[in-house]
């Protein structure tokens, strides 16, 4: 397969964002990711990682447009693992105005889209699920934290989620883990959790764990 440039269009509902087109052919898994990035990363970060989970699928990497000392956020908190959620909830507002955008722009409106975030790109992609359950078909929450509990049970019936979640992660501990799990799964996602000997960081047994996961639910032409 050969090596497919990003490229970086002009701003798109306010985001900056890089893109790369699906490979040609049978190489072409038949979806797209969309890859959110971790506190103090941009929209370049994830590339690599998402040509790693799904070789050929297109790209779509936004920057967060919140600053925390200078480094780009997707939404604000209050101190470190608490969230601000009118915050978090109006920036996923404005992350789901961009993925129609960034679909209809890039002709990806027929396929599924499967957010890929980590850390703070996790739990953007947890309100997503949580208030716009129609903007992603999947999910892959990579070290996630519970966004916020909400008033009633999501509409995700049927939606694939993959919970990577560390031992030792001192914000998505084991309590916290259950409690996403539930959440999602009140609303009726199809929810998996795999659990690396790891902290915070992620290990190559995480990406292997989601590759073998979109293999397993994304297959082209499944959905």
């Amino acid at each position: 397969m050969q090596e497919r440039p990003s490229v970086a269009p002009e701003p798109l509902a306010g985001f900056r964002y890089a893109f790369v087109a699906p490979a040609a052919g049978d190489d072409d898994p038949g979806y797209a990711l969309l890859l959110l990035h971790g506190t103090g990363g941009d929209e370049n970060d994830l590339l690599p990682l998402g040509a790693m989970l799904a070789p050929g699928a297109a790209l779509v990497s936004p920057r967060g447009r919140v600053l925390e000392a200078g480094m780009p956020r997707f939404f604000r908190r209050v101190r470190e693992g608490v969230f601000d959620v009118d915050d978090l909830k109006a920036r996923a507002a404005e992350l789901a105005a961009f993925i129609t955008e960034a679909k209809r722009k890039h002709g990806l409106e027929s396929r599924p889209l499967v957010a890929v975030g980590f850390s703070n790109g996790a739990n953007i992609a947890g309100g997503l699920l949580l208030g716009h359950p129609g903007a992603v078909q999947g999910a892959v929450l990579l070290r996630p934290m519970v966004p916020y509990a909400p008033e009633a049970p999501p509409s995700l019936a049927g939606i694939p989620v993959l919970i990577a979640a560390g031992d030792h992660d001192p914000f998505g501990g084991p309590e916290e883990i259950v409690r996403l799990r539930s959440i999602l799964e009140s609303g009726g996602a199809h929810v998996a959790v795999e659990r690396e000997n790891a902290g915070h960081n992620l290990t190559m047994d995480d990406v292997e764990a989601a590759r073998e996961w979109l293999r397993r639910e994304l297959r082209k032409g499944r959905k």
